[in-house]
């Protein structure tokens, strides 16, 4: 299959989000036609990514013909939600197909936070079930499709976000991140994805409910301003004061820093091509005046036993509550079987969960040494390129699907787990022409660090863009 994307002479253009919402602010496009734009762009892509979860149209049509629709920085940018957040007047399904969906009565936590900013949301992204998997490829609603390369996976659970920032549909959408899932569609899709601090943006109550919160809220963009303004706009509306401000970064840091750079996953050596282009970024960094030290991966290989025992532990949790938590309509014989052998992992190994959780809560003494000798992390985002639909085929044996999902994304749960920022950059394509995503972690509430290292990558080595 072939490239797609949505860019064109329209009132979006080829503009990002901070570049759409000074056009709007000046009156170079109006509110109307950014809305329609958009819807348009999204009934061109959408056929063939299979990225839309539920559409808004008519609301984000009211919304964008009032003349400030939310206040806030990002007044009538389109934008996207992802569907597992609750949001007035749309269903939340989380990825699946297993209950009638019903429609939220209020906006939760995280939507009312990022609507303040001003972003108008044009309906709800796919995903994969309840975000388990790194592909979304459910068996009934189909796949979601990069539009680099439709033959191949957007990534997930994020991926619905991810496939229309890439193809220019909107310039930023909501992600949120629980093993990877906002680096992974950005490393797979070619965007820039922060997944922040623990506690650094607002979660609903569904997800502050687990026992170690490994979800955080972000967004992906095409541009690391975009990403800077997003966390800037929204500290403004509601800042943690645990965590040191963000601020307003808008260009590179001066302090040369101290960058460790790994190629291991805890499973495994990246690929030999992923390998080779993340020592190609760790040179060009040595070359912009950083100070390089390759090592071992220093987390023990048991960890990653223990974080699938908990990612089973929160299937489990979702299966056997199902009606409580979605309604009477709930069926868990319409889940995938990857949903249903995390379950089944579990339920058989409910006896080691507890402890499992504590060696979990005490990784980061690990990382923790390890910033004590470097400011930050390089990795690959992924042990490889995107892999074609149908790798992580999810009607496929649970053994299969969790061996390969373990195999391809061992690098992005670390930061999950401890609680640390990490970003993904496009800093680099595969032999195929794939976006390839290096991943640069810091200290807890470190993000301020990690922008300046971003915006001073984006402005050494500028990424490829879909539609160049």
């Amino acid at each position: 299959m072939d490239r797609i994307d949505a860019f064109s002479d329209d009132a979006l253009g080829d503009l990002d989000a901070v570049g759409l919402a000074a056009a709007l602010s000046a009156g170079t496009v109006s509110p109307d036609e950014v809305i329609d734009a958009a819807i348009a762009r999204l009934e061109k892509v959408n056929p063939v990514v299979n990225g839309l979860a539920h559409e808004a149209y008519d609301r984000a049509r009211s919304r964008g013909r009032l003349t400030r629709p939310y206040g806030g920085f990002f007044d009538g940018v389109p934008s996207f939600l992802k569907d597992n957040v609750a949001i007035a007047g749309m269903p939340t399904m989380n990825g699946t197909d297993a209950w009638d969906p019903l429609p939220a009565a209020a906006d939760g936590d995280f939507a009312r936070s990022y609507l303040a900013t001003g972003l108008v949301p044009v309906g709800k992204t796919r995903m994969s079930e309840f975000g388990f998997s790194a592909s979304a490829e459910h068996p009934r609603l189909g796949p979601v499709r990069n539009p680099w390369n439709t033959a191949h996976t957007a990534g997930a659970s994020s991926s619905g976000s991810g496939a229309f920032v890439a193809a220019g549909v909107v310039p930023i959408a909501h992600a949120n991140d629980g093993g990877g899932s906002i680096r992974i569609p950005a490393s797979c899709n070619g965007l820039v994805g922060l997944k922040p601090s623990r506690g650094r943006l607002p979660l609903d109550s569904d997800m502050r409910q687990m026992p170690l919160r490994i979800v955080a809220n972000g967004v992906v963009t095409r541009s690391v301003r975009d990403t800077a303004a997003f966390y800037r706009e929204m500290e403004k509306v509601l800042a943690n004061p645990k965590l040191p401000p963000i601020g307003d970064i808008t260009g590179p840091g001066t302090q040369r820093l101290r960058i460790a750079v790994c190629t291991q996953s805890i499973t495994r050596e990246a690929s030999p091509e992923v390998s080779e282009l993340t020592l190609k970024t760790a040179a060009l960094l040595e070359s912009l005046g950083h100070r390089i030290t390759v090592i071992d991966n220093p987390v023990p290989q048991r960890f990653m036993d223990d974080f699938l025992l908990y990612w089973s532990f929160l299937a489990f949790a979702l299966v056997r509550g199902g009606r409580r938590s979605f309604g009477p309509s709930f069926d868990r014989d319409r889940l995938d079987n990857l949903t249903l052998g995390l379950e089944r992992h579990a339920s058989r190994n409910l006896h080691r969960v507890p402890t499992a959780i504590a060696r979990l809560a005490r990784i980061r003494r690990i990382t923790s040494r390890l910033q004590a000798s470097y400011d930050v992390l390089l990795m690959p985002t992924l042990a490889d390129a995107p892999p074609t639909i149908g790798h992580l085929d999810p009607t496929a044996p649970y053994q299969q699907i969790i061996d390969r999902l373990i195999d391809w994304v061992a690098f992005t749960p670390l930061q999950n787990v401890t609680g640390e920022p990490a970003i993904s950059l496009p800093m680099a394509q595969s032999a195929s022409g794939l976006p390839v995503g290096m991943m640069f972690a810091a200290g807890v509430g470190e993000e301020a660090r990690l922008l300046e290292l971003a915006f001073e990558l984006e402005q050494a080595q500028p990424w490829a863009r879909i539609h160049s």
